[in-house]
C-alpha cells in the first residue's frame, strides 16, 4: 500500500480544504496510508544566513522525501494560492528539494462556484519550477465549489457525483504514482543535478 502526504494548503484554522483532505484520508484508507501535514505553523520564508531550514520545515521535507506521493489541497485567494502555501514551496525548494520527481495530485475547495480552479492552475505552474520539478498528474483536477455546503455533520461529502468523481481521480493517482516511481527509478532521476542549484550563483 502506498504512503501519501496530504498538505493542507492554508494557514486557516477553519478550512474546507482541511475537511476535504480528512475525507480523502478516511474514504481511501483501504487504498493508501495518508498522513495530513499542516503548514500553518511554518514561518514565512526568509533565506537564513546559515542556509539551514527551520526544524518544522525540514521535518515536512523529510516526510515528503519518504512518501510515495503527495496530495495538495489549496483554496483560492485573489486568483492564486495562499501566501502560506507559496512560502512553504519556497522553503521546500531551499531544503533537500523533496518534490523533485515526486508524484503530486492537486485538489482544492472554495466557497464560490469555481472551486479553486485558478489557484490550481497557478500551483501547477509553480510545481513545474526547476527547484520543485514535481511530477504532477496530468489532465485531472478535483474542484469542490460551494464548499461550505459540501459536507455533512460527519465531514463526509454530501453529493454522490462528487464522491464518484473523486474516486476516479484518486484511482488514477494511485496508478500514476506506481508508474511514475517505476520510471524515475529506472531512468535515474536528474535530482542530483538539480540539487547543485544555488541562488548565490544567480
Amino acid at each position: 500500500m502506498n504512503n501519501f502526504i496530504g498538505i493542507v494548503g492554508t494557514n486557516s484554522d477553519n478550512s474546507t480544504n482541511r475537511m476535504l483532505l480528512q475525507f480523502i484520508q478516511k474514504h481511501f484508507a483501504d487504498k493508501a496510508n495518508i498522513q495530513l501535514c499542516e503548514i500553518k505553523d511554518l514561518p514565512a520564508f526568509n533565506k537564513p544566513e546559515d542556509r539551514k531550514a527551520p526544524d518544522k520545515v525540514q521535518q515536512l521535507s523529510d516526510k515528503i522525501t519518504e512518501a510515495d506521493g503527495v496530495i495538495i489541497s489549496t483554496p483560492e485567494y485573489n486568483h492564486s494560492v495562499p501566501a502560506a502555501l507559496k512560502s512553504t514551496l519556497e522553503w521546500l525548494s531551499y531544503t533537500n528539494q523533496p518534490l523533485i520527481d515526486k508524484p503530486v495530485m492537486i485538489t482544492g475547495a472554495s466557497y464560490g462556484r469555481l472551486g479553486s480552479s485558478r489557484s490550481q492552475t497557478h500551483l501547477r505552474q509553480m510545481l513545474d519550477a526547476p527547484e520543485l520539478k514535481a511530477r504532477i498528474m496530468p489532465s485531472s483536477e478535483f474542484l469542490l465549489g460551494f464548499s461550505l455546503q459540501a459536507f455533512d455533520e460527519e465531514g463526509n461529502l454530501k453529493h454522490q457525483n462528487k464522491i464518484e468523481e473523486l474516486e476516479q481521480i484518486f484511482d488514477d493517482f494511485v496508478q500514476f504514482v506506481d508508474i511514475t516511481n517505476q520510471l524515475v527509478k529506472t531512468n535515474h532521476s536528474p535530482k542530483k543535478q538539480t540539487k547543485s542549484f544555488s541562488w548565490e550563483d544567480n
